[in-house]
């Protein structure tokens, strides 16, 4: 009871869903920072634990869902299936709440989470590229400085020995997310071009953003909110 009737006083409680990658991930957060999170990296496990992940932060921290401000989401680009997860579920939050649906774009909240990572040190001037996993040699990439501001517009880009090279010239680019393995394979020999291997996304990424938009009042309409896929769905034939 105290610590409920502590956050209706002093704090924006805000869910966080991040669904876009291969990580199923939740986070709930409080002003800003980080009280607790969930995630579990492996394909096809989003459905299956997504509820039970938010059920249990939200609990353990000895809230409950009506103490929530906000639902922020993850929105893509990224895994369609992943998406329709994330975003179905963030709504049906809203929905039943009657709460705001705040929405981060998915490369954004990566650059975030590198930027605020105090085990990571980026030299100055060294430029940030996110990268998820499309298909076959393609990635869904941007690049932010480090400051976050975004400097090249989210893309669905083919990998080859040329990509990047107008801004490798002059900068060294930090490639990271379950993309850059393919940038890592024709780009790796360029001295400008460093690449982080162990990275996983995290709904903890969204905190900064999330917080930022909560302050300002940075809403969706959860009515007509819909993943940000960056390209047409195109079904593949299933394995046998």
């Amino acid at each position: 009871m105290a610590m409920t009737l502590y956050h209706k006083i002093n704090m924006s409680l805000i869910l966080q869903i991040e669904t876009a990658t291969t990580s199923c991930s939740v986070a709930l957060a409080a002003d800003g920072k980080v009280l607790a999170f969930k995630q579990v990296n492996e394909r096809n496990k989003h459905a299956e634990v997504i509820t039970l992940f938010t059920e249990e932060l939200v609990t353990n921290a000895g809230f409950t869902y009506n103490d929530l401000d906000a639902i922020a989401v993850s929105c893509g680009p990224g895994s369609y299936t992943g998406l329709r997860i994330g975003i179905s579920t963030a709504k049906g939050l809203c929905f039943a709440l009657d709460k705001p649906l705040i929405a981060i774009e998915t490369l954004e909240a990566m650059a975030y989470g590198i930027i605020n990572d105090p085990n990571i040190v980026i030299s100055k001037g060294t430029l940030l590229c996110p990268m998820i996993d499309a298909r076959r040699m393609e990635v869904y990439c941007a690049v932010f400085n480090t400051d976050g501001e975004k400097l090249r517009a989210t893309a669905a880009d083919i990998i080859d020995e040329n990509s990047f090279s107008e801004l490798l010239k002059d900068h060294q680019v930090l490639f990271f997310g379950d993309g850059a393995d393919k940038c890592q394979v024709a780009l790796g020999s360029n001295p400008n071009a460093l690449f982080i291997n162990s990275f996983e996304n995290s709904a903890t990424y969204l905190t900064q953003r999330a917080a930022e938009k909560f302050k300002n009042s940075d809403f969706e309409d959860v009515a007509y909110f819909e993943p940000y896929y960056l390209k047409n769905f195109i079904a593949g034939k299933k394995a046998l």
